[in-house]
């Protein structure tokens, strides 16, 4: 009798054995699986931050970009209307330097202001 309850114990030892293996794998084998699922997240969110991060940094890139081009016009304009007021300052000084010495003969003189009152009436 007592090795015949000896062997029904082991056997239901056993049986718990088997059980205890059967919930360990299963466990495991949900947590492959939970481990699978988080890594896929993980792996979406650092696609996502990092399409995110070179969005945001071609944003900026071009706004940088604009930003230069529109200095870039500002000071060409500037130096082309200061390019165009240093010319009209030496058209000026050399239109004077001309009648001044066209203008030293008093004669000369008088020849061309009349030539130039002439014009002016024509046009």
């Amino acid at each position: 009798e007592s090795i015949r309850s000896a062997l029904q114990a082991a056997d239901k030892a056993r049986d718990e054995m088997h059980k205890l293996q059967e919930d360990n794998e299963r466990i495991l084998k949900e947590a492959r699986k939970e481990r699978e699922v988080i890594m896929k997240e993980a792996k979406e969110v650092k696609e996502k931050i990092i399409a995110d991060a070179r969005e945001k940094a071609q944003m900026e890139a071009k706004k940088m970009i604009e930003v230069a081009r529109l200095n870039i016009q500002n000071e060409k304009a500037t130096a082309i209307h200061e390019i165009r007021a240093q010319v009209a300052k030496l058209s000026v000084e050399i239109a004077e330097k001309i009648l001044r010495e066209k203008l030293k003969d008093e004669k000369e003189g008088k020849e061309l202001a009349e030539k130039l009152l002439k014009d002016i009436k024509l046009n």
